[in-house]
């Protein structure tokens, strides 16, 4: 079923079963588009996952010794901070969920409750500063 056939369709108030049937959603979204945005967030909440982590390593680093660990971290982190400043504060995989959905909810391209994605660079972000205060504050203590 074609877009043109869905919005004719919605036009007629035909209800919303006869178009699953086709599969189709009543947003327009195939199965095959469903499962892309899946994927996308699925990735998106490893990537999230893996940055996040390494924001709450560092100080553990720290406190252990591993000052060459924690300047891994520290580095991918900021690789990451310089990915989103060159895509205007925005994620790359946000921009392509958003082929595959009129939504636009804060947690639309992410398996995160709706709170945390709409706050997760300002909280991310303080944790990140502190936790770099940390692992200078020990560096220095310890040189």
């Amino acid at each position: 079923m074609e877009h043109a056939d869905i919005l004719s369709c919605r036009r007629r108030k035909l209800p919303a079963f006869c178009l699953r049937r086709k599969g189709m959603t009543v947003s327009g979204l195939g199965v095959e588009a469903k499962a892309r945005l899946a994927a996308i967030k699925l990735l998106h909440t490893a990537v999230w996952g893996f940055f996040a982590g390494c924001i709450v390593a560092l100080p553990f680093a720290a406190w252990r010794g591993a000052y060459c660990w924690a300047a891994v971290l520290s580095a991918l982190v900021w690789l990451e901070c310089g990915v989103l400043a060159v895509n205007r504060w925005r994620c790359p995989l946000t921009d392509l969920a958003a082929k595959y959905t009129a939504e636009r909810w804060p947690n639309f391209d992410i398996y995160l409750p709706r709170w945390l994605a709409r706050h997760n660079k300002m909280i991310f972000g303080a944790l990140f500063v502190v936790n770099e205060a940390i692992v200078l504050l020990k560096w220095f203590r310890w040189r």
